[in-house]
């Protein structure tokens, strides 16, 4: 139980992601993501609609059950360890988040932006609506999302997985330092 509940050393968790590719190229997988999966999921729904979904989604099927093992992930963690442990993060962290009126610090998310209610504020729609929107069309316009890219992309060599590993770290910086200051103060 000690082990679900605590966050994993990197020398761990970072081993355990690195075998990712070599096991997934023995297996004559090439590609590894989460948003390859709305794909799949497309092509088994409307198979044949447009050029885009037709193709053998069966042979990608495994993305599918990684994607669902995800979410189950998600949703136990998030039923049965949501109030045991809070996320530690540094005291810097702690200091910029309570200069933004952010308080509460027992939960995965600032309980005080990421709720239903706050939804319904300029804020909360755009850091939920408007940034899920972006995340989604980003993550089609550059082929694939940040698993996709910086893990397998940029070990297979791939350029393009390289630019786009860039972009992410340059649009994260910005947002975090530009944009997210800017959002809070609205």
């Amino acid at each position: 139980m000690y082990i679900l509940t605590q966050p994993w050393p990197w020398y761990i968790s970072g081993i355990l992601i690195g075998l990712m590719v070599p096991t997934l190229l023995i297996l004559g997988n090439k590609a590894f993501g989460i948003s390859s999966s709305l794909r799949h999921i497309c092509a088994a729904c409307i198979p044949g609609k447009t050029s885009f979904f037709n193709y053998d989604w069966k042979a990608e099927s495994w993305n599918l059950f990684f994607a669902l093992g995800i979410l189950l992930g998600g949703l136990v963690a998030g039923y049965f360890f949501q109030n045991l442990y809070s996320v530690q993060i540094s005291e810097n962290t702690i200091a910029n988040l309570k200069a933004f009126g952010i308080k509460d610090f027992s939960g995965l998310a600032p309980h005080e932006i990421f709720n239903f209610h706050s939804l319904f504020t300029l804020k909360g729609f755009i850091l939920m609506i408007v940034g899920g929107f972006f995340i989604g069309f980003g993550t089609r316009y550059a082929g694939g999302c940040t698993s996709g890219h910086s893990i397998m992309g940029m070990s297979n060599l791939q350029l393009p997985s390289l630019i786009a590993t860039i972009c992410f770290f340059i649009g994260g910086l910005t947002m975090t330092w530009f944009i997210l200051p800017w959002i809070m103060s609205l």
